[in-house]
């Protein structure tokens, strides 16, 4: 699945497809996963939008309708470990895009909050707390993992990079937002400096195939 200009619109292929299948009149996407044949996607107006991939027509509804006082920069749908899906607001209240002569603009965030769909896909409830989770969010996919699984992350966090388009298209020499933000206090750490020696193309996140690394690994040992 691709979210790709103009306008952030949708586009996905299958196994065996020799060409994108595009899915107008649809745009201003921010986020989009697949599960079990559908597409759920949430766009700039906060609206969830499930596409059923399932059969020759493809067929679109709105699943919920994020209130209004979920005011925020980024928004991002992410499938959790224990099968429900989550929504994740990114914010930022801390910047400055008007600097000071010789002082260099900023844009840093502060918040994340979370939220998990009911059972009936019609109602979102705050999650305050990720417990052994954490969560990974940028221009790939978002991922919700355990620290059970990956024992190096530190539970009940987010690690984020920047994903805002304009801001790392347009503003190419400026720092980039990326850290550890702790989802308890919303302290924020450095992963590495934030200006970057190149910024472009923008920071994201590279997923290791566990297996081909354990094969390579095991390959290296023989004799």
């Amino acid at each position: 699945v691709l979210i790709h200009n103009p306008q952030a619109q949708l586009s996905f292929a299958k196994a065996g497809d020799d060409k994108w299948t595009w899915l107008p009149p649809h745009y201003l996407y921010e986020d989009c996963i697949y599960k079990d044949d559908i597409l759920y996607a949430v766009n700039i107006k906060g609206e969830l939008h499930a596409f059923d991939l399932s059969g020759p027509v493809i067929t679109m509804k709105t699943i919920i309708t994020i209130p209004e006082h979920y005011d925020c920069d980024s928004r991002y749908i992410v499938q959790a470990p224990w099968g429900s899906l989550l929504l994740v607001f990114r914010i930022v209240h801390d910047h400055d895009l008007e600097p000071q002569p010789g002082a260099s603009e900023y844009w840093n965030t502060s918040e994340i909050k979370i939220c998990e769909l009911d059972a009936l896909w019609t109602k979102i409830k705050v999650i305050n707390c990720l417990r052994d989770h954490v969560l990974f969010l940028g221009h790939n996919r978002s991922q919700c993992l355990s620290v059970n699984e990956f024992p190096a992350l530190k539970e009940n966090h987010s690690y984020f990079t920047d994903d805002n388009f304009l801001w790392t298209v347009g503003h190419t020499n400026n720092h980039r937002d990326m850290g550890i933000l702790n989802l308890d206090d919303n302290n924020m750490e450095e992963i590495l400096s934030p200006q970057l020696c190149s910024n472009c193309p923008a920071p994201m996140w590279i997923t290791p195939d566990l297996r081909k690394m354990n094969l390579m690994g095991s390959m290296s040992q023989q004799p």
